[in-house]
């Protein structure tokens, strides 16, 4: 089995003290390489110095979660824009809305969910996107700029079947991360990933985050890490009753295409 884990959240403090171990298990679990996701200017920095560290291994998006999008600003687009440049960045985000928490005022969201849109379609790369409670907004700023995209993915899907074929229909792609393996959140997730058609499906662990609740024995501390990614891709097949090989055969093509690896 070889995997790409397309959403990992490696400079997380979470992952501080053995960074360079769960690195190291991922290889040996068949990760073969992780995008490590940039969430604001600081973490895309951190983010993008792992992939200059791990050449080949580590590869980073660079981006600011609608949680801090109230502090995006011109000089937070232009420092997005040189990270950019750089060899290890594939990806644009991790961006998006977020109507749940509402960590940041919604216009502010929305605001910088656009000029990062914008910055995608200049630089010619794909989009790393988040949503949640926030579909229709998302999709109505999505259609304006879709046109000019190379590539979008909503990372970490867990709506619902509608939302899915919406972006099915936009030609997005869709990361399946843990969830899948919630036996009370995971239920509706279960039923539809059989719908995503297979040349749209990724899968990510969203590490340290979202550990799957079936795994055995259960992770110290409750943490996710990459190594965990197999398991995700085993319940992926399951419930799109196909083998495991083909969904890590698929998914891992996916990814090198998507993030032009």
């Amino acid at each position: 089995m070889s995997l790409i884990d397309i959403g990992v959240n490696l400079t997380s403090d979470a992952f501080k003290a053995d960074r360079d171990d769960v690195i190291a298990r991922a290889r040996e679990a068949g990760v073969e390489t992780l995008i490590v996701t940039g969430t604001s200017v600081r973490e895309s920095e951190k983010a993008e110095a792992l992939s200059r560290d791990h050449p080949g291994v580590l590869y980073a998006t660079t981006g600011v979660h609608p949680h801090g999008a109230r502090a995006y600003n011109q000089e937070t687009g232009a420092t997005l824009r040189a990270l950019a440049d750089s060899p290890g960045v594939v990806a644009i985000g991790e961006t998006g809305l977020d109507f749940n928490r509402d960590f940041s005022p919604r216009p502010a969201q929305e605001t910088a969910f656009a000029r990062q849109l914008e910055l995608a379609a200049e630089l010619g790369l794909p989009v790393f996107i988040h949503q949640r409670d926030a579909h229709d907004r998302l999709l109505a700023i999505l259609a304006e700029y879709r046109d000019h995209l190379v590539d979008a993915v909503v990372h970490c899907f867990t709506d619902t079947r509608q939302a899915l074929w919406d972006y099915l229909d936009m030609d997005l792609h869709i990361g399946i991360t843990g969830w899948l393996c919630d036996e009370r959140r995971g239920r509706e997730l279960q039923q539809i990933v059989s719908d995503i058609p297979a040349e749209r499906l990724m899968v990510e662990t969203d590490a340290p985050y979202l550990a799957p609740r079936d795994l055995r024995p259960k992770p110290e501390k409750g943490r996710n890490e990459p190594a965990f990614l197999p398991h995700i891709a085993a319940a992926v097949a399951h419930h799109r009753g196909e083998s495991v090989d083909v969904v890590s055969e698929t998914t891992t093509a996916n990814a090198r295409r998507f993030f032009r690896l």
